[in-house]
């Protein structure tokens, strides 16, 4: 019942705070506030019991569980599951939920409540991807969570809010209907071979059909969850979503609603079609060092610094492509650590990016300049997650790349090589970061408040964070080994040589 009450507390609490808004903000920030604080509270003392010690209990898959029947007619019930995958991303979503509420507490003047009632939706649904257990629970809450950011995109975004939030909304709803589309069809295929009608993800598992007909089940996952990553071509939705949300809307576009993307990979397409997707390996593979390179080629030609910092997500998001496919215990685990890491890395970016608009009103890297010099602590902040994106050693950027280049290295040299290369792609758009807005002459005389003790305290957790998980990374690789083992076990034998150049 825990798990329920995880995603309760955030939808009444939306409802509560969407109110009481149109009467009291500052009620409504704080009800925000409290009710992610105690979902927080709730699922860091549930996760804690598994993971006391920082030891998984790999005997069980699934160490909590619920299940209730909803519509049994048509085989769906409502069963949400905990493991170490999704742990992870349960944590990662509540804190960046928490630090997108703090984020915008100054920034949201108009329509507060309904600011407020539609974040913590999107939040709930994001939790309910990463429990649910039903394919058609799953999709229900992958529904829930796209609404809500286009009415967060398209209210209280910048000057194209209208356009950004339209182009959000035909591509994950299009990839949603395909997503859908695929999931009936496995539905049929495993009731035409066992007579059962059921929607349950344990018994979808290992559903036996011809390798054709897997492979376009398959195809049609895998395109609904690139399009969310995003992977090369299914991406150009991202930087005008990033560059017109507001503040909040960016840390979880960017942070969390990215990973559902990888999430779905890695919990649905590999495990539900595993010989189509170690056959479709090279394609996927390909695509995923196409992404590394060309954003960081797009994002080093960019003058606004949201659409740079979006244009890092593409790339970062190839890494995760390239692991996923990689089938390797070591790449397999960078997924994960890069999942959560580029999460903090870019939703601190875009939570700087946002404070610095809010002080002068333009993201044009050629307006600005010089401002390390009135600003010191943006300038701190600016470059220390300038130097987590391109992998600074003793932060958890550089494990998460490190161990996909090791895992991927071993199922393909050529495409590992180029790969690389986006590595020295980051080191330039993130030096080309801070060079634009923090170093150079002051031309235009910027004078602006440097960051004040809340945007502080909301950068430093981010700081540690990324301090812990590069120095430390060892608990996230303990709580996914489990998962890993099995996305192994099921992709084995890995194509040798999947890219030839």
């Amino acid at each position: 019942m825990i798990l329920v009450w995880l995603i309760l507390i955030p939808l009444v609490g939306g409802v509560v705070a969407g109110f009481v808004g149109s009467r009291n903000v500052s009620a409504c920030r704080w009800i925000s506030l409290v009710a992610l604080a105690l979902d927080a509270a709730l699922a860091i003392g549930m996760i804690s019991q598994h993971l006391g010690g920082f030891q998984y209990e790999s005997s069980k898959v699934w160490f909590e569980e619920f299940r209730a029947s909803w519509i049994p007619v048509l085989g769906i019930s409502v069963h949400l599951g905990l493991d170490g995958l999704s742990s992870l991303m349960v944590l990662l979503t509540l804190f960046l939920g928490i630090i997108g509420v703090g984020a915008s507490w100054s920034e949201i003047q108009e329509r507060a409540g309904f600011f407020h009632f539609n974040f913590l939706w999107i939040i709930a649904g994001v939790l309910g991807v990463f429990l649910a257990l039903d394919l058609f629970l799953f999709f229900f809450f992958w529904e829930i969570m796209l609404v809500p950011m286009y009415f967060l995109i398209g209210i209280w975004g910048h000057e194209n809010r209208q356009y950004a939030a339209v182009k959000f909304f035909i591509f994950t709803q299009a990839s949603g209907l395909l997503m859908l589309l695929s999931i009936l069809a496995l539905v049929f295929v495993h009731r035409a071979g066992t007579g059962t009608l059921t929607f349950d993800y344990s018994e979808l598992l290992g559903t036996q059909m011809l390798p054709a007909v897997a492979t376009w089940i398959m195809l049609g996952f895998f395109i609904a969850f690139t399009v969310k990553l995003p992977a090369f071509p299914f991406h150009p939705w991202l930087p005008d979503a990033h560059t017109e949300a507001p503040t909040a809307g960016s840390i979880v576009l960017a942070g969390i609603l990215l990973k559902t993307g990888a999430y779905g990979l890695l919990r649905f397409t590999v495990p539900l079609f595993p010989e189509a997707a170690r056959s479709f390996a090279p394609v996927a593979m390909t695509l995923g060092v196409i992404g590394i390179i060309y954003a960081a080629l797009m994002a080093f030609s960019q003058s606004d610094l949201k659409r740079l910092v979006a244009y890092t997500s593409v790339s970062h998001m190839g890494f995760v492509l390239l692991g996923i496919y990689s089938f390797n215990e070591f790449a397999l685990q960078g997924v994960v650590m890069q999942m959560i890491c580029h999460g903090l890395s870019a939703g601190a970016q875009f939570m700087l990016v946002g404070a610095l608009y809010e002080r002068i009103h333009t993201r044009d890297m050629g307006k600005m300049g010089g401002l390390w010099t009135t600003a010191p602590a943006f300038g701190v902040a600016g470059m220390f997650f300038a130097m987590a994106s391109l992998g600074l050693p003793g932060l958890g950027n550089f494990i998460a790349e490190f161990l996909i280049l090791v895992g991927s290295f071993q199922a393909s040299v050529p495409a590992t090589t180029i790969a690389a290369l986006g590595l020295v792609g980051a080191t330039v758009y993130s030096l080309w970061f801070m060079r634009g807005a923090f170093f150079g002459p002051n031309e235009r005389g910027w004078t602006i408040v440097d960051l004040n003790a809340r945007e502080l305290v909301l950068i430093a957790a981010f700081v540690i964070g990324l301090v812990w998980l590069g120095v430390y990374p060892q608990p996230v690789l303990d709580a996914v080994a489990p998962v890993v083992q099995s996305l192994k076990k099921m992709t084995q034998p890995v194509t040798a040589a999947l890219l030839r150049s």
